[in-house]
């Protein structure tokens, strides 16, 4: 069976200013894809033909250009190796492109087009992708992750290639059920591992026997995209009707039920309450999102107004990772580690959410990497900042390590995430979220929303529903 697989990846927030270029995406072509699908050695009934596959740092939204010239390349490989059995789709689910409403069915309708109605097209999603009735009409299979923050990439595009397998071996298409769940909830409200998250999603692997229902999704959405399919969906699979619905409308129902307790994992506050609490913790080492300019949401990640009340707090010695500001790093590298600079630091990428910020600091160290480019870290007062020349969120100790970097040296750590990657929540003595202002600010029913299909939840508090 001749399987091709590829795709595209990215979260855009389209209240950001920022326009995702052709360059901002990490693309693998070919023998590059297949750390992606280190598990298809042991499907040996297969001629598995990885294609090409794009991913970008979640951002704003794509430049018309960019995404014509990534799906051109994609569906050039598909029709230099056709025909296909099935095609793999290895996406987010929250594209956002300029002129178009639904980048995603834009996409996966093109590659239909090519392939013709016979091939099986299975998808993995992020429990964060906006679903739509066309990205369904075209799709025969799709999962998505149960856990947020996500552990479960890898698994989940195993299980969308063991579904496709299955349904050839079988020679038949299982029903779909897709219930669009008019909620909207942020992911900082919606983790998996907290309650009533932990308890919704553990209905998932309840609703699935591997025959009458093959498999259900339940996705959250992705909050800051003004689209009309932005909102939660609920998904089944399987080869008996009823029961297929059955599963969906009970996955919908669960969710829905639970909506007034979802709430922030963490505790939350405005960025001056958020810093007294830090300072007032007995917990040696506080992490500290500024949640409003996440990078991992799709923000710019250059303003400084969290670092700015730091340093009105006169906070004890603290890690700010970090301001995306080009200009700052190369004025560091041009100065050398240990000398004295005075710099406007952020407010470049997006003045809407951030005005730069003048400081003067001790150039601490420079460094330079292959992968996330030239950064310098500047030591303003007690607080050491990370300057990037490049956006990138702090989504791992490796990145801290690169650095020799250890955040457990310092009182406070702020971040530009919203919750914490996996690799922070195992360390961190204390987390704690400031709501603070940004292209994603965490309390997205208080944005200039106007394309949502209304009424939803939270913006229409008082609506009835019923899947």
């Amino acid at each position: 069976m001749k399987i091709a697989a590829g795709g595209i990846s990215i979260e855009s927030a389209t209240f950001s200013p920022l326009l995702t270029e052709l360059s901002d995406f990490r693309v693998l072509r070919g023998a590059e894809l297949y750390a992606r699908y280190p598990f298809v050695s042991d499907f040996s009934e297969i001629e598995f033909t990885p294609l090409m596959h794009a991913n970008a740092v979640p951002g704003g939204v794509v430049r018309r250009s960019a995404y014509e010239a990534l799906k051109r390349d994609f569906l050039a490989g598909l029709t230099a190796g056709a025909p296909w059995d099935g095609v793999i789709l290895d996406m987010h689910g929250a594209m956002a492109v300029e002129g178009s409403d639904d980048a995603e069915a834009d996409f996966i309708g093109a590659v239909r087009a090519l392939v013709g109605p016979d091939c099986l097209i299975s998808a993995s999603y992020d429990l964060h992708g906006n679903l739509s009735a066309a990205i369904m009409q075209q799709l025969d299979l799709i999962s998505a992750y149960r856990t947020a923050p996500h552990e479960d990439a890898l698994e989940t595009r195993q299980r969308a290639l063991s579904l496709l397998l299955q349904c050839l071996q079988e020679g038949r298409r299982p029903h779909k059920a897709f219930v669009r769940i008019p909620l909207l909830l942020s992911g900082e409200r919606t983790e998996t591992r907290v309650e009533p998250g932990r308890t919704v999603y553990a209905r998932i692997p309840q609703l699935i026997d591997g025959d009458a229902v093959l498999d259900a999704s339940l996705l959250v959405g992705f909050t800051w995209a003004d689209q009309a399919r932005s909102q939660a969906a609920a998904v089944a699979l399987g080869w008996d009707e009823a029961a297929t619905w059955s599963a969906a409308r009970t996955l919908a129902q669960a969710y829905w039920d639970a909506r007034h307790e979802f709430d922030f994992g963490v505790p939350t506050g405005s960025v001056d309450d958020c810093i007294n609490m830090a300072l007032a913790a007995v917990e040696s080492t506080v992490f500290l999102s500024d949640s409003g300019d996440n990078i991992t949401a799709g923000a710019a990640g250059d303003s400084p107004y969290v670092l700015e009340c730091m340093l009105a707090h006169k906070v004890p010695r603290s890690l700010f990772a970090g301001i995306t500001d080009a200009e700052a790093v190369a004025a560091c590298f041009a100065a050398g580690a240990g000398a004295r600079l005075t710099l406007s630091l952020g407010g470049k990428l997006d003045p809407v959410h951030g005005q730069p910020l003048e400081v003067s600091g001790i150039v601490q160290r420079a460094h330079e990497s292959p992968d996330y480019g030239r950064q310098a870290i500047l030591a303003v007062d007690n607080i050491d900042v990370i300057l990037s020349e490049r956006r990138m969120g702090f989504t791992s100790m490796a990145r801290f390590s690169a650095l020799d970097i250890d955040p457990l040296a310092y009182k406070i750590v702020c971040l530009k995430l919203g919750y914490l990657v996996p690799d922070f929540q195992r360390i961190a003595p204390l987390a704690i979220m400031a709501l603070s202002p940004g292209a994603v600010y965490a309390l997205p029913e208080t944005l200039p929303f106007h394309n949502l299909k209304r009424p939803i939840h939270p913006f229409d508090r008082d609506m009835r529903w019923s899947p």
